[in-house]
């Protein structure tokens, strides 16, 4: 490819893009501003939420140079006042010509008005460019701009035989560290918030942190889903929040009182939740609350099996990630993936999913799918 095609940069915008994989609830967006010649004057990336814009970067390496240039960007500039000045007026300020732009920004607040204020300035501007996958970089934040919900990838690590731990509960480990080092820096990394029931607390005892080898991973906020308050205070996700108050426990909201006296002090965050027809925490609800309440606009979900169930009955799950291990466990009674009652009495009602991506990992397999239209 030709390095002054608009495909050409856009590419690297959205390079560029991913790098901010840590600006959550914002978007990941990438920019690159080119002369007409075809040189590149400056690029950058969005790194975190009240951090310079992308826009800021690029046009800040540019310079002066930058005034008659094109600005490639993955997502409409900004064109409100928030935690940054809108960028939409300093590409104008800057005297950028052509603004490239991969998609439209579904927030409100945005959405058309900052292509306005460019095509008002005279600026000539392409929509559309590479558009899939800069949709795709950003789904979570679209799915949580235009659903206040936010985007559920749900993670399982089963054997061969779709097993996710032995007859007597063992499932340490199913993959193998080349794949568990991808589920902390490809999954936890990225994700606002990781959930479990409260029943892979009370037998895995996990940390839900994000462990990295070459670098600090971001620690999501914890949610446990605990109805009835049966959380022990030495687990660790209670151990973990002493430290960094990154724990939320999700429960009735009849207990919600019991659960603020018993982790006192503990930087444990007590969330009532309505109940659902089981007389459980209602996952819908809980997702909304961490949306709105908590701009967690992706969310991993780690088990157990009665949670992934709850969350794909009521059609919560975006996408399923599956890790598969080259064993064979077997037994009636060792636990898949997804329990309940079954999603279909019958094959053809079964929801059907979309395979993205399947993949060797080592010894492991990956498969990536999406459930419904996002």
């Amino acid at each position: 490819m030709e390095n002054n095609t608009d495909e050409f940069w856009m590419r690297r915008a959205l390079r560029l893009a991913v790098l901010g994989r840590h600006a959550s609830p914002n978007p990941m967006v990438g920019c690159v501003i080119v002369d007409r010649f075809g040189n590149k004057l400056g690029e950058g990336f969005h790194p975190a939420p009240g951090q310079p814009h992308a826009e800021v970067f690029a046009v800040a390496k540019a310079g002066h140079s930058a005034r008659g240039a094109t600005a490639y960007v993955t997502l409409e500039p900004c064109s409100h006042h928030g935690r940054t000045p809108p960028c939409a007026d300093l590409l104008v300020e800057a005297g950028i010509s052509r603004v490239v732009i991969a998609m439209s920004d579904p927030d409100s607040r945005v959405s058309g008005n900052g292509i306005g204020c460019l095509l008002a300035a005279g600026i000539e501007v392409d929509l559309g460019v590479m558009e899939t996958e800069a949709r795709l970089l950003n789904r979570a934040y679209i799915h949580h701009r235009t659903t206040g919900m936010p985007w559920v990838t749900v993670k399982v690590a089963t054997t061969l035989d779709g097993k996710m731990a032995t007859v007597d509960g063992d499932s340490r480990w199913i993959t193998g560290p080349v794949t568990r080092r991808w589920v902390h820096r490809g999954l936890r990394d990225r994700a606002d918030a990781i959930l479990v029931g409260v029943n892979t607390v009370l037998v895995d005892n996990p940390s839900l942190t994000t462990r990295l080898s070459q670098r600090i991973g971001r620690d999501p906020l914890r949610i446990i889903v605990d109805s009835r308050l049966r959380t022990p205070l030495d687990s660790k996700v209670v151990k973990h929040s002493e430290v960094d108050g990154k724990t939320v426990i999700a429960c009735l909201a009849q207990f919600a009182q019991d659960g603020i006296n018993k982790y006192a002090g503990r930087g444990v965050v007590v969330l009532p939740v309505d109940a659902d027809n089981d007389s459980r925490v209602d996952l819908r609800k809980l997702l909304h609350a961490l949306g709105t309440s908590y701009a967690v606009s992706a969310v991993l979900v780690e088990g157990g099996a009665s949670i992934i169930a709850s969350a794909v009955e009521r059609r919560l799950v975006n996408r399923y990630v599956t890790t598969i291990g080259p064993k064979l466990v077997g037994g009636n009674l060792a636990s898949g993936p997804i329990g309940g009652n079954g999603l279909a009495s019958r094959m053809k009602e079964a929801p059907g999913v979309f395979v993205l991506n399947v993949r060797r990992s080592a010894v492991d397999i990956v498969i990536d799918a999406s459930i419904g239209s996002d």
